[in-house]
């Protein structure tokens, strides 16, 4: 006879929180040229693109953001660009994703302008990037629905303003991963 062990309680776990950027992807979005492509060869498209993901980890369970909403220093805090260097920004929409393994379902838990995502300086990838956390968008821990081993983090992307040719794209999203 076999017994099913019990399903843990999210909140009887350890959460650490922490930060994805491009190079935690998958095979396939783990650099900001493999994710720039991609944005860049969906422009013209209507409608939302998977633009990157990653895998959870065995015996881990994620959530999008990090600390509390209602206080205000104790919260992730995020940026996103796409961004044609030293020419302009690709504008959009970007959207946190959980999606089941098979991808037959996929909630979308936030979706984000991308205007308000980084600085208004396009020379650099450096000078894109916003350092003080006054000029980021905070990112609390999304407690609607947690990602569990095989499930996959998504962001998908949508174009509204483009520019010449994407060649860049970079974030740091915040997360609370549970062990």
């Amino acid at each position: 006879m076999v017994t099913l062990a019990a399903r843990p309680n999210i909140r009887d776990l350890t959460p650490f929180a922490g930060n994805l950027t491009v190079g935690d992807g998958d095979t396939g979005f783990t650099t900001s040229a493999l994710v720039a492509a991609i944005i860049e060869a969906n422009t013209a498209t209507v409608g939302f693109t998977l633009v990157w993901q990653r895998t959870v980890r065995a015996q881990t369970i994620v959530q999008w953001g990090s600390g509390t909403g209602n206080q205000q220093r104790n919260q992730g805090f995020m940026h996103f660009f796409a961004l044609d260097v030293g020419t302009g920004f690709e504008e959009g929409v970007l959207q946190l994703k959980i999606a089941n393994a098979q991808q037959t379902k996929i909630k979308t838990l936030a979706s984000f302008n991308t205007q308000r995502l980084h600085t208004s300086t396009p020379t650099t990838a450096i000078t894109a990037t916003p350092r003080d956390i006054n000029d980021m968008v905070p990112l609390p821990e999304m407690w609607a629905q947690a990602a569990g081993e095989d499930s996959l983090l998504q962001l998908w992307f949508s174009t509204r303003i483009t520019t010449t040719t994407v060649d860049a794209c970079e974030f740091s999203l915040p997360i609370t991963t549970y062990e």
